[in-house]
């Protein structure tokens, strides 16, 4: 029997309640589970790559929150077309209290299969949501080409695949998203929050090259992202373990290890 490295589990769900989407004075930040984020900037609320139900795939954490229960949206953004991270299912689901669905436009295509508005958008081109201002940043990720599945349904291009970059009234929030380091990301302005995959996987951006976006900027605050959720511990584009960082990372008390639906408030990083 092959031996499997045991999975590191995220800390026990937090389950997000109604008032989390209300009119706050500041930015909130709530993981998701998986690859997905929350963020509340002032009463304006986003999801990026909301996977709240219908994966196939077993959890090991529990959603913080179930689409029917999300009471309002401004916006969901997706990053690519991967599962876990454009969910369909959760998509659709949120379609009665979701404003606007943004991605790559190759995105944008799959959402108007499901019936949903996509807007499809160019890597670095910016759009508004509410008080806040978002870029696409670029992603390198099509591993879908190496697949004798996928590479049958189409050539998947670069720019099929994101990060995105987010201005608040706070700081700056900056999802790379799903990628292999690029040059391009260790030349950004210096963001406040970097939510980081740190996944040991050749189409995601690997452990030592995770260290060195993370050193690259040293003063911006990490949450750990894509770990410990899927129950796949063969996979390893889910099994990051935040012990693997330490010691690795400058000024490592900036890693956050948060519990899905925990709250990480951004301008408690500029009282500091």
């Amino acid at each position: 029997m092959r031996n499997v490295k045991k999975q590191a589990v995220a800390p026990k769900t937090i389950p997000i309640l109604r008032e989390a989407f209300d009119k706050i004075n500041d930015t909130e930040i709530r993981w998701l589970s998986s690859a997905g984020i929350m963020i509340n900037s002032h009463g304006t609320v986003i999801m990026i790559d909301p996977l709240l139900e219908g994966f196939d795939l077993p959890l090991l954490v529990d959603m913080p929150i179930k689409s029917e229960d999300v009471p309002n949206l401004d916006a969901v953004l997706i990053t690519h077309c991967d599962n876990e991270h454009f969910s369909r299912t959760t998509c659709k689901n949120l379609s009665n209290v979701c404003n606007s669905y943004h991605g790559p436009h190759y995105v944008a295509e799959l959402m108007k299969e499901e019936g949903l508005n996509g807007i499809g958008h160019d890597i670095y081109e910016s759009f508004k949501v509410g008080n806040l201002n978002v870029k696409l940043t670029p992603a390198d990720h099509a591993w879908q080409n190496e697949s004798s599945k996928y590479s049958k349904i189409r050539k998947f291009e670069f720019e099929d695949y994101c990060g995105f970059w987010i201005d608040t009234p706070e700081g700056t929030i900056w999802l790379p998203g799903d990628s292999r380091l690029l040059k391009e990301q260790l030349e950004m302005p210096f963001p406040d929050v970097i939510l980081l995959d740190f996944s040991d996987n050749s189409w995601h951006i690997g452990l030592d090259d995770a260290v060195k976006l993370a050193n690259t900027y040293p003063d911006a605050e990490l949450i750990l992202i894509h770990w410990g959720t899927v129950d796949a511990p063969e996979m390893n584009a889910f099994n990051g373990d935040p012990a693997d960082l330490i010691g690795r990372v400058v000024n490592q008390e900036r890693i956050n290890i948060l519990a899905a639906g925990e709250v990480f408030k951004l301008d408690s990083k500029n009282d500091k």
